[in-house]
């Protein structure tokens, strides 16, 4: 069973997300899913999770960060901020329902998201990432020229292609609000079990920040898929991921 439900942000924004397999025994795990940037709930790693969850009697709950999908917001305004609040306010709202076992498991942006609420969190019990972004400034410098970053600011905004093929703008407060992220500061201060997987060809996110945050985590596994890339576009890699997810979550429930 499927429940599409709404829960709000700390500005009162509604964010629209999809509770499956919810049970009456609040002991049971659940994990909420946070998903990567300028994607959404639906995305395929998550919607393919929540199967294999739910038949192994694992609820799910994943949700659109603000300007995402269903949720209340303009894209343009995201920050990662914005999305960490976003991720404390779901595990609120689970444990506001009764919830009692609460596991994260997040992708790329919504990895750092984690990160971050994970550190901030006493009501989590395991935390999974899917490729994670730790350090957003040194990737953007890595990948825009100096005068790129100039008119950024100048402009007050930039273009991204996006999955559809349109062109959204994104805000130049998402770049000064990285000042904010501090994900490696955040990663020493969790205690709970946790796991990182990683492609070694991922051209988007280096895998030496997830190597870096690996270390920094007390209780933390890196897997490293080698041959893979930021979005597991080989069948047989995607398959690994799962696996490797599915199963951390179900040993440590």
């Amino acid at each position: 069973m499927k429940n599409k439900t709404y829960f709000e942000n700390s500005a009162g924004i509604k964010l629209c997300g999809i509770l499956s397999n919810p049970t009456e025994n609040k002991e049971k795990p659940i994990i909420i899913m946070c998903h990567g940037f300028s994607t959404s709930k639906d995305g395929r790693t998550f919607v393919r999770l929540e199967e294999i969850l739910n038949e192994q009697g694992i609820s799910t709950f994943r949700f659109d960060f603000f300007g995402h999908g269903e949720s209340e917001g303009k894209f343009t305004e995201i920050t990662t901020s914005e999305a960490i609040d976003d991720v404390l306010n779901a595990i609120k709202f689970l444990k506001e329902s009764g919830q009692k076992k609460i596991g994260l498991v997040g992708s790329s942006f919504g990895g750092m998201a984690s990160i971050i609420a994970a550190s901030r969190s006493d009501d989590l019990f395991i935390l999974a990432l899917k490729s994670p972004l730790s350090d957003y400034k040194s990737m953007a410098h890595a990948r825009r020229s100096e005068q790129e970053l100039k008119d950024w600011k100048k402009k007050g905004f930039i273009e991204l292609d996006s999955t559809n093929e349109e062109r959204q703008r994104l805000n130049y407060s998402f770049y000064e609000d990285a000042e904010n992220v501090k994900a490696y500061e955040a990663a020493r201060k969790i205690k709970i079990p946790a796991l990182i997987v990683h492609g070694d060809e991922d051209e988007t996110v280096p895998i030496a920040q997830s190597q870096k945050t690996a270390s920094l985590i007390e209780n933390c596994r890196l897997e490293i898929i080698q041959g893979c890339d930021h979005v597991y576009s080989d069948p047989d890699h995607f398959e690994r991921l799962l696996n490797l997810i599915s199963e951390f979550i179900i040993k440590n429930s």
